[in-house]
């Protein structure tokens, strides 16, 4: 499984639930990170031709070799964040998105709840043809106060609820 968190931001929550979900997987879920979303150039459709750009060529080997896809964004300006869109207009081009397992975790505390975030990522994903999840999609609020030093959250029910939005995924 690919976990693509939507922030760049150091000490980001959601990148948090993303390596949480990596420490409570259960040995038969392998979880890998994916960390270059910075690396990824601006997409333009005229670059989509071989040769890829390498992070572009790195980002779609990544998907076409996982079994499903877990994301974990904010909303800034009642939106995806620009550099997660872009990720996700690279990943139009990468066919092996099809019908994928895809979901996505929810982490903000805002009164808002990120809606118009998630509801944007839902429709890109449906241009991608992706097989969403819908048990998976949760929204399990992560504030800076459930996490340890380490970065991880230390709130035992919240990796718990992390674990099921993970094991759910994993069976699809």
């Amino acid at each position: 499984m690919l976990s693509v968190c939507g922030s760049l931001r150091e000490g980001s929550t959601n990148a948090a639930v993303l390596r949480t979900a990596r420490a409570v997987a259960p040995p038969e879920i392998d979880v890998d990170s994916y960390d270059r979303l910075g690396d990824l150039p601006h997409f333009n459709p005229d670059d989509d031709q071989e040769p890829l750009h390498p992070a572009v060529a790195d980002l779609r080997s990544r998907l076409e070799s996982a079994d499903a896809v877990l994301f974990c964004t904010p909303e800034y300006a009642g939106a995806l964040p620009g550099s997660f869109k872009n990720l996700l207009d690279w990943s139009v081009g990468a066919e092996a998105m099809y019908r994928k397992p895809m979901a996505w975790i929810n982490a903000s505390w805002a009164a808002t709840g990120a809606a118009n975030a998630h509801a944007s990522l839902r429709i890109v994903l449906g241009y991608l043809n992706v097989d969403i999840v819908e048990d998976a999609c949760v929204h399990i609020p992560v504030g800076r106060d459930l996490l340890d030093a380490d970065g991880l959250v230390h709130d035992e029910a919240t990796r718990a609820a992390i674990l099921g939005a993970l094991t759910t995924l994993a069976k699809r």
